[in-house]
């Protein structure tokens, strides 16, 4: 986790929009360690190799989290090619109500939930 100071400022915060410090804090302060935007390989929905960097990745977890700041197409598009590529990644939209936190913990838990699923199939 990378650390975080009083003002956020000199640092990879400065690089982030409003909704993504947001967060950055709301993981910090409850000790999920994050990575700002690794990068992951897709293939796009006509199978070109895509270099993308969702906003975070949760490595103890192996998810990814894009903090949506507005309620633009786009990301139904992302959505599309995520869920193609089985990459588990959790959209948080900060700009609808303040319920998002709650949300990303939610399914952070169904996503573990799913795995251990999956793994008693064996």
């Amino acid at each position: 986790m990378l650390k975080q100071s009083k003002n956020m400022k000199g640092s990879l915060y400065d690089d982030m929009s409003g909704p993504e410090k947001v967060v950055a804090k709301f993981l910090y302060e409850h000790n999920i360690w994050w990575i700002y935007e690794q990068p992951i390989f897709v293939l796009d929905t006509k199978d070109r190799a895509r270099l993308w960097t969702p906003d975070f990745f949760l490595p103890e977890v192996g998810i990814y989290v894009e903090v949506c700041g507005s309620d633009r197409d786009c990301y139904l598009f992302r959505k599309i090619v995520y869920k193609k590529n089985r990459i588990p990644i959790i959209f948080v939209e900060t700009f609808k109500d303040n319920k998002w936190a709650y949300f990303l913990i939610k399914r952070i838990k169904e996503i573990q939930v799913e795995r251990m699923k999956m793994l008693d199939a064996f």
